[in-house]
């Protein structure tokens, strides 16, 4: 079951580095080029570790690491702790504030057989070997990963409250989200937390490519390490825990664009898909949203100058060939990825996650950018993933496809970074 274990993080000194809100940036999967291009400006950015630049760039930020070090913009904090993190944000189109509420510590890494972090998405392996190579050089946990555990009695956020009202760091970030962390550092408070995650699983919401990373380093470090015992800190990993009891979580869809297909063409492709779902076109791509809103295996697929809502024909999911479940056939991903993007684009299941002709893009205004600038050939955009459905997957022992959810808000780069030698 879950053990979770006090920190003594490196910190930004803000009387060195300058204010906090100059220091963050987003995670390294969700950092576009344009924010990218201005955080890199400033050379003592949260950035410099998470994506660094150069033509040996995991190098680089292990350079870095130690420049701040020995120029004390960052301190680690002399006493362990574990560190309440709130994120006052509304979500999109909505009016009614809500506040998320949660720590950062770390979690132990389980092995194959009892592991005690529950996955629902695939990885794509370039990214996860990215950040095995940054993870081999920095030995750094540079963001947390959100993960999820359960507590209808919410038996912690009272404690989370109390340290809240004076906290480190305070900022509103790119999503417009108020980001706070605080820390605690009572020995007995802090085991309580651990009596509350002894007894659990915790679903992983959202870093899976940094995860499978750690899972990696982990490995490399015990197969080096002839005295390992299975406490170093190699053997944990820094995570964001919030309470899946609590009304905070929305998982915003992840749209998917077509590029540089060979043969390329849209009569045939709806012709094709004429065969497994409901076609209708529509005159305002704009609509596309609303229209396939809340509907059951409805899907937006956007060309040029076309833009179509289809609709699954009824009871076919069977069909799909794939060794899955019926929870997972049943996935609106799932129908995408074996209807659309295999049967009527061509591209195969077992090479899907490293196929170079599907990217991934969250904003619809995006996707339809790119398709009318002729960057993308088309956008197929999907609807939002329910909770309860990504619970099923995890408790199924079976993976969603990559890129699946979206947990909004995310959590940023730059409060605080973890040392993973001891």
């Amino acid at each position: 079951m879950a053990r979770i274990k006090a920190l003594k993080p490196w910190r930004f000194n803000e009387r060195v580095a300058g204010n906090i809100e100059n220091l963050t940036s987003p995670l390294f999967d969700v950092v576009s080029e344009r924010q990218r291009e201005k955080l890199y400006q400033n050379p003592v950015n949260s950035i410099h570790l998470s994506v660094p630049l150069g033509e040996n760039p995991f190098v680089n930020a292990r350079k870095t690491f130690a420049t701040w070090q020995s120029r004390e913009i960052i301190q680690q904090d002399k006493i362990e702790g574990i560190y309440p993190y709130f994120q006052e944000f509304t979500l999109p189109g909505g009016h009614e504030g809500k506040i998320r509420k949660g720590f950062v510590c770390l979690v132990k890494i389980g092995d194959e057989e009892a592991d005690t972090v529950l996955l629902h998405e695939n990885t794509i392996p370039k990214a996860v070997n990215d950040r095995v190579e940054l993870l081999k050089e920095t030995k750094l946990n540079v963001s947390p990963t959100h993960g999820l555990y359960h507590d209808p009695n919410h038996r912690l956020e009272p404690f989370l409250d109390e340290v809240m009202s004076s906290p480190l760091f305070e900022t509103e970030d790119y999503q417009g989200v108020l980001d706070k962390i605080s820390v605690i550092q009572d020995k007995q408070l802090i085991e309580k937390f651990q009596r509350v995650l002894e007894g659990q699983k915790i679903i992983l919401a959202d870093g899976h490519h940094r995860f499978a990373s750690s899972k990696q380093f982990q490995a490399h470090c015990k197969a080096q390490n002839p005295n390992h015992t299975g406490e170093e800190l190699y053997n944990y990993h820094l995570m964001y825990l919030t309470n899946s009891a609590s009304k905070d979580l929305r998982i915003l869809p992840t749209h998917r664009l077509i590029s540089s297909l060979e043969n390329f063409n849209a009569e045939k492709i709806i012709a094709s898909l004429s065969e497994d779902f409901h076609v209708r076109e529509i005159e305002d791509p704009y609509d596309v949203p609303d229209i396939i809103l809340g509907k059951k295996h409805a899907f937006g697929v956007i060309f040029k100058n076309r833009y179509f809502k289809v609709r699954l024909k009824e009871n076919i999911e069977s069909e799909i060939p794939w060794k899955f479940p019926e929870s997972i056939k049943g996935l609106d991903l799932t129908i995408m990825h074996y209807f659309i993007i295999e049967k009527a684009l061509g591209i195969a299941g077992k090479h899907q996650r490293k196929d170079e002709h599907v990217s991934f893009e969250r904003n619809f205004a995006n996707c339809l950018e790119h398709v009318r600038n002729g960057d993308s050939q088309m956008a197929l955009i999907t609807n939002d993933i329910e909770m309860k459905q990504v619970i099923d997957v995890c408790h199924s022992g079976f993976t969603m496809p990559q890129k699946s959810t979206y947990f909004y808000p995310k959590a940023i780069c730059g409060f605080l970074f973890a040392s993973l030698q001891d």
